[in-house]
């Protein structure tokens, strides 16, 4: 199995979905529901390679963990199980619900769509995504002085934002794979986030973290949204296809991958079956993606836990605030495959070029705007809850 390298040039006859994509938006759980009507019920890998499974039974496995979920959560709000028992089957939920996910998209075929169904030009990338890089620096730049003159962390976060997704059209083609400007916009990215996050937030997710159980329930999403992104993304797989080797395979193979060229470390062992690529832009941009959703988490179950040592019931901006973040945050990934079996490859087609050809700037937005999104409901609950108004703090004094 090779990984696909490179950006996408003009003239290309056919595309096919990339086995290696991490410019698929995040989350699945929307339009998961949606493709409920229109899924084959035969593997796409065939009985013998998946053991005998197919797609429906990814979809029951996902539905039945929502249902664990939303039944956790509806118990605790109307008081039948306690807070710190609703953390252990919200985390069960999502574990089902990840693994399901997983399943249901390891067993789907990869579309193929031709250059022809694009919406429009790959010409337009380019002065799109300049537009959007410098329409988020120069909105950073006018908001971080008109309403964070004191923080100017934000003006730089949001300068570096801009700077991804601009970054492959301003330097484009081998040069800009290997430019050093590149590697420091990726390594500068979760530096900066991290000092955000500690200048802003640090002492109150110290505070949340010293709890033990929020603890290990941040540490359990992190660790499986983080698998569900490497799995999604093609990074980790147990279903083999076509192109899956014959024999073990260890090798070192340079792949574009987040704005520049990384070493890549390919193993696949076809009697497993497993095949699993790790990069080092892969390591950062998943490894800060599930840092900052674990942390949400353990700030979502202090909060829970601290209303039940005080007997109260849940504010309005406590945890239904950061769930709203980060679900909207998460919302989509897979559109092209899912909405391809929920409605068909018209409707599919256009979405894949927009949203997921590593081409397209919005890829990068997707990515970038995340990051940010998680970070801010960090901050921002933070000092929801720091706020004098407030009933109770998600920090007590123990």
């Amino acid at each position: 199995m090779v990984l696909t390298r490179g950006r996408s040039r003009d003239g290309d006859a056919e595309e096919r979905l990339p086995y290696l994509r991490f410019g698929r938006p995040l989350s699945v759980l929307l339009l998961f529901t949606l493709s409920l009507t229109r899924i084959p019920t035969a593997a796409a890998h065939g009985a013998t390679a998946t053991a005998g499974l197919a797609q429906w039974h990814g979809i029951l496995l996902g539905l039945g963990g929502i249902v664990v979920l939303g039944g956790a959560v509806l118990l605790k709000r109307t008081n039948r199980i306690s807070p710190t028992v609703a953390l252990y089957g919200v985390f069960a939920g999502i574990a089902v619900t990840a693994l399901g996910v997983i399943l249901f998209e390891g067993l789907s075929s990869d579309p193929t769509y031709s250059a022809r169904s694009m919406p429009f030009p790959r010409s337009w990338y380019q002065p799109l995504a300049l537009s959007v890089g410098l329409l988020i620096t120069v909105t950073s730049l006018v908001v971080g002085l008109l309403r964070w003159p004191n923080r100017p962390r934000y003006t730089f976060l949001g300068i570096i934002a801009g700077m991804w997704i601009a970054y492959p059209y301003l330097l484009s083609g081998s040069t800009g794979d290997s430019h050093p400007l590149g590697y420091a916009i990726v390594f500068g990215t979760p530096i900066l986030v991290g000092y955000v996050v500690w200048k802003d937030a640090g002492s109150t997710l110290r505070a949340v973290l010293r709890d033990p159980i929020a603890r290990r329930f941040g540490i359990g999403v992190g660790v499986v949204l983080a698998l569900f992104f490497v799995t999604v993304t093609g990074y980790l797989s147990f279903f083999p296809d076509e192109a899956f080797p014959h024999e073990n395979t260890v090798v070192v193979l340079p792949a574009t991958y987040q704005l520049v060229t990384w070493p890549t470390l390919e193993i696949a062992l076809p009697h497993v079956p497993l095949f699993l690529a790790i990069s080092p832009g892969q390591i950062i941009v998943v490894g800060l993606l599930s840092t900052l959703i674990g942390l949400n988490a353990a700030l979502i179950a202090r909060h829970w836990r601290v209303e039940e040592r005080a007997g109260m019931t849940e504010g309005t901006v406590g945890s239904a605030a950061i769930v709203g973040s980060c679900t909207c945050g998460c919302c989509g990934p897979l559109v092209a495959k899912i909405a391809v079996l929920a409605a068909g490859p018209s409707i599919a087609a256009p979405l894949y070029w927009v949203f997921v050809d590593t081409a397209s700037p919005l890829s990068a937005l997707f990515i970038v705007g995340s990051i940010v999104l998680f970070a801010g409901s960090l901050i921002y609950s933070v000092e929801a809850a720091r706020r004098p108004d407030r009933s109770s703090s998600i920090v007590p004094a123990d």
